[in-house]
């Protein structure tokens, strides 16, 4: 759904507020997914977004992504809690804890799978995070695929009157993430206290938050935990913290022209995506090693959905 029909929730800096679904991807695990919604299908480069819990799993239980493929994008991985271990088809294996960044580009095709290693799984706990999909430009939509991983101690850190911000990818504030992007962006973790203010930057056209937890004010509105706030372009708008609170803040430019989304494919061309259908049904993904199982191409899928 997008707009609360409840019109105190609007404020003229906002363009929409959406409120995505919840749905349980394995036993005992949720996502709720932000982007793509019927209302707003990309912010900036952003065209897919989910919340991967917060789960706690049994000793015994984890994670289980079995090996998708993609195209035309890069995926990024974020937790606030928890572990995942991430195997490519480019022989890549690597965990990914609290704080690091998991940057895979997919560009001209790449299957992984994402699940939780021997050790998390036999002493159980918790899971909590973010996945992002980054539509690439035209120019780089068919690049060659790769992995790279990033300590959260690379990763810049600002603090200031209440706020703690960790730069995921992109440019705020003059500085810079080292994590390879291929278009201007911004994705950023906020952490506010209570009663801290955060003005939102406008060095971007396109922008939003999504709130992971606690909530904020604006205005006299009230936010919280799994919403996302699309913000008008240069708009400017104060959010106060009336609770301690976590958010991302996500955008940037717009995209070079519309984008095409089917299932884990994304292209501006709706004729690369049934190649890409062909690829994947005939076992033409470079494999994932110490993988024996995948997800198949869906039997009925949707027809390609155009972005925006």
């Amino acid at each position: 759904m997008s707009w609360d029909t409840n019109e105190t929730r609007r404020h003229p800096a906002l363009e929409t507020l959406i409120i995505p679904p919840t749905r349980e991807i394995s036993e005992g695990f949720q996502v709720r997914r932000a982007l793509p919604s019927m209302h707003r299908r990309m912010v900036g480069p952003v065209i897919f977004l989910d919340q991967m819990g917060p789960a706690v799993f049994q000793a015994g239980k984890g994670l289980d992504v079995r090996p998708h493929p993609h195209i035309g994008l890069a995926t990024v991985t974020y937790l606030f809690q928890g572990e995942v271990l991430h195997r490519d088809g480019l022989g890549t294996v690597q965990a990914i804890r609290p704080g690091e960044v998991n940057w895979m580009t997919a560009g001209r095709g790449i299957a992984h799978s994402e699940r939780t290693a021997p050790g998390p799984r036999a002493a159980g706990g918790g899971l909590f995070g973010l996945q992002a999909w980054v539509a690439l430009p035209k120019q780089y939509e068919e690049i060659e695929p790769s992995f790279f991983h990033h300590e959260a101690s690379e990763i810049p850190f600002m603090e200031g009157e209440g706020v703690r911000m960790h730069l995921i990818a992109g440019s705020l504030h003059g500085k810079r993430s080292p994590v390879r992007t291929f278009s201007e962006m911004v994705y950023a973790d906020v952490a506010l206290k209570t009663g801290a203010r955060f003005s939102l930057p406008a060095e971007h056209e396109e922008r939003a938050i999504y709130l992971v937890e606690g909530t904020l004010e604006a205005d006299g509105m009230v936010f919280g935990p799994g919403e996302l706030l699309v913000f008008r372009p240069k708009a400017n708008i104060v959010l106060r913290a009336a609770s301690a609170a976590r958010m991302v803040l996500l955008g940037g430019e717009p995209m070079d022209g519309p984008r095409y989304m089917y299932w884990n494919f994304v292209s501006s061309s709706k004729e690369r995506l049934e190649v890409a259908k062909a690829d994947w049904r005939e076992g033409r993904f470079a494999p994932v090693p110490q993988e024996t199982e995948f997800i198949p191409l869906p039997e009925e899928p949707p027809a390609p959905v155009r972005y925006p």
